[in-house]
């Protein structure tokens, strides 16, 4: 096994910065992060662990427990499948996509494809064939694990490319382990396909050592408690923000992971209850489902330490509810992005600001710049979010064109609008391609959203342009009501809370109530949807 000591290279820290003053303490500015592979997250443990639970999977419709694996047996599988993924003709570099939910097959297939120091390709289960194809053309991959029956078993036949069932790749565990293998820190780890800042799905480059330091900024951060946290993993681990705070961040600490193939708000409540789960981390429509389910409200989260929730913006509503629920503050609001494997910003614990994202990580630099001339903007100035850090990418697949754009003068573009105030702290406000231009004022979704979830009658709100004659672009609010006010409050009850609360021409001219919201895997509202069905 790989030593903790090994060749360890410091990362500098650019300077100071007015959120150095908001530090937590026990936390370093700078982190001395380890330049090795990203199966060393999982190894590790294995040594001080062993016998200790890795995973329970839980069965999302009732709860129940289907299998338990221990870190001894975790790793032992990872290696053996490893083997057998070599004797499918994987070999260094070659691409591996995972088509699979949450589960053991996903993460020993994490493991095992960089042990055989091939790359993960994880894809949503749910996509439709022609997205999936789509992204598995574009990373040319080797081997396809997916569900017998399923679009990824299409995929592969049309692809002419090996199919694994998931079965089948089940028991690959059982192969004679291969001897533990050197790596390279700056290989890539993880193809991750995302809408990125600009334009249609791209392949997200990730490094080893990309992965290795964001998990551990983000352990640190959070104060994980190595061997002794239990921890939800609800959130889709082919997505970067399961991956990591579903995935690699437990199993680095040590945890014990609560697997659930898919979020079911009374399963995850029971279990937070049983198991005494630390962590819950979330996207801010999980903590709304389960404030609205009769098991969520009764559960006892009494065990939970602070817990992440990121991915999309969370109202400080939201946050005032569950945390009033819990009976103390527990959700601490973080920001990423999978560029960035994914986290940059948390709240400080016990320093968390309501509305905002909190502060840089370890070894992370922020500034915003204008939307317009790109130059440095004053304290309090929307404009857009610049990160830079040892999680950022290596870049975009096979397009250098794009990287050069996002990666400009060695800073990631976010394509995200925000404030840093003058302590330090920073507030997303908006996508660029968000902004709503009225009469000719900007208006961030984010703030009339924020005022509609304080509304004790909205359940979920999203805001969007829509075209006008008159102003060039109209606001327009789609409300999801609570299931005891459908048909008392009105557009005009909520148009006049807006009115007590925003400036005039913040105030949404049409507000249509729904049923649901559209939302993605991984819990963001869709507003490109919400678009698309105006058009």
């Amino acid at each position: 096994m790989i030593s903790d000591d090994t060749d360890r290279t410091p990362l500098n820290h650019r300077g100071n910065r007015p959120w150095h003053a908001l530090w937590p303490p026990g936390v370093p500015l700078t982190l001395d992060s380890p330049r090795l592979p990203a199966w060393w997250l999982l190894e590790r443990n294995v040594g001080s662990f062993g016998s200790r639970v890795a995973l329970r999977e839980l069965d999302p419709s009732n709860g129940s427990e289907d299998r338990t694996t221990t870190y001894e047996q975790l790793y032992r599988a990872a290696r053996g499948t490893a083997a057998g993924l070599g004797a499918l003709g994987v070999t260094r570099a070659s691409r591996v996509a995972f088509v699979l939910p949450n589960g053991r097959p996903l993460i020993v297939g994490y493991f095992a494809t960089w042990l055989a120091g091939a790359v993960t390709v994880p894809a949503n289960p749910l996509a439709p064939e022609r997205e999936l194809e789509a992204q598995l053309v574009d990373a040319d991959v080797a081997v396809i694990v997916g569900e017998t029956g399923s679009a990824a078993e299409a995929v592969a036949g049309t692809l002419r490319r090996r199919f694994v069932d998931r079965d089948s790749f089940d028991a690959l565990a059982t192969e004679p382990p291969i001897a533990t293998p050197s790596g390279n820190a700056d290989d890539l780890a993880v193809l991750l396909y995302t809408g990125g800042t600009t334009g249609p799905s791209k392949g997200v480059m990730l490094t080893h050592r990309n992965l290795v330091a964001n998990c551990i900024q983000f352990a640190g951060w959070y104060a994980f408690e190595r061997g002794d946290e239990v921890c939800v993993a609800a959130l889709p681990m082919f997505h970067s923000g399961g991956m990591s705070g579903a995935m690699t961040v437990p199993l680095y600490a040590g945890a014990t992971l609560l697997v659930f193939g898919r979020f079911q708000a009374p399963a995850v409540a029971r279990a937070v209850s049983r198991y005494r789960a630390t962590r819950l981390f979330g996207v801010p429509t999980m903590y709304i489902a389960l404030m609205r389910d009769d098991e969520g409200r009764r559960a006892d989260y009494s065990s939970l330490r602070a817990c992440r929730t990121n991915a999309a913006p969370l109202p400080p509503a939201i946050k005032r509810a569950f945390d009033e629920m819990v009976g103390r503050e527990v959700l601490i609001e973080a920001y990423g992005l999978t560029e960035a494997s994914p986290l940059t910003h948390a709240n400080p614990i016990m320093r968390a600001r309501p509305g905002s994202i909190g502060i840089p990580l370890p070894d992370t630099d922020a500034r915003i710049i204008d939307l317009d001339t790109g130059k440095d903007c004053p304290t309090g100035t929307a404009g857009e979010l610049l990160v830079r850090g040892p999680q950022v990418m290596a870049g975009y697949w096979r397009r250098p064109g794009e990287t050069s754009t996002a990666l400009a003068n060695g800073w990631l573009h976010t394509g995200d609008v925000a404030v840093m105030e003058g302590d330090g702290y920073f507030s997303i406000v908006s996508r660029t391609k968000d902004i709503i231009n009225t009469a000719g004022f900007k208006v961030w979704p984010r703030e009339v959203e924020d005022v509609l979830y304080g509304h004790p009658a909205v359940r979920m709100a999203a805001v969007i342009g829509v075209p006008d004659d008159y102003r060039g672009e109209a606001i327009k609010a789609y409300v999801v009501l609570k299931d005891d006010d459908h048909g008392r409050v009105t557009e005009a009850d909520l148009r006049r809370y807006c009115r007590e609360r925003l400036t005039p021409y913040k105030i949404p001219r049409v507000i249509e109530f729904r049923a649901d919201l559209p939302v993605t895997a991984s819990g963001k509202i869709q507003r490109h949807e919400l678009h698309d069905r105006m058009a």
